[in-house]
């Protein structure tokens, strides 16, 4: 008997007014969706918020356009997905998914102030 897949897509937690949603028909394609579903557990749990939370950010919120908690939550996304070092992101850093787990309103980086998130210049200290 073969299996039979009826799902066309997979809604996942929207991120502002934008849906997101996994489909299988070819689209915009990622080998990381896996993410999404850790997205998921931190919206539930809120973990890495009040982790995030731990450190004091000592920048001018003026200057800044990624929180501690961007910081924090692009490191932890990226290590769960088999991204452990440091430069390699350089290359997530223009990967519309890290975007979307991080909770960037423009997944695409098309409005953003900076073009380089600058995860191993880590600017807080723990408390």
């Amino acid at each position: 008997m073969a299996t039979e897949c009826n799902a066309r897509e997979f809604d996942f937690q929207g991120l502002g007014a934008r849906a997101v949603t996994a489909r299988f028909d070819g689209g915009a394609i990622t080998s990381d969706a896996g993410g999404l579903l850790l997205r998921e557990v931190e919206a539930k749990t809120g973990i890495l918020r009040r982790f995030a939370a731990c450190f004091a950010d000592h920048r001018d919120p003026d200057l800044i356009e990624h929180t501690v908690y961007d910081l924090l939550a692009q490191r932890v996304f990226a290590l769960a997905l088999g991204y452990e070092d440091l430069n390699d992101h350089d290359t997530l850093r223009h990967d519309p998914l890290l975007a979307v787990l991080v909770g960037k309103t423009d997944p695409t980086g098309q409005d953003r102030r900076c073009q380089r998130i600058g995860a191993n210049r880590w600017p807080a200290r723990a408390r």
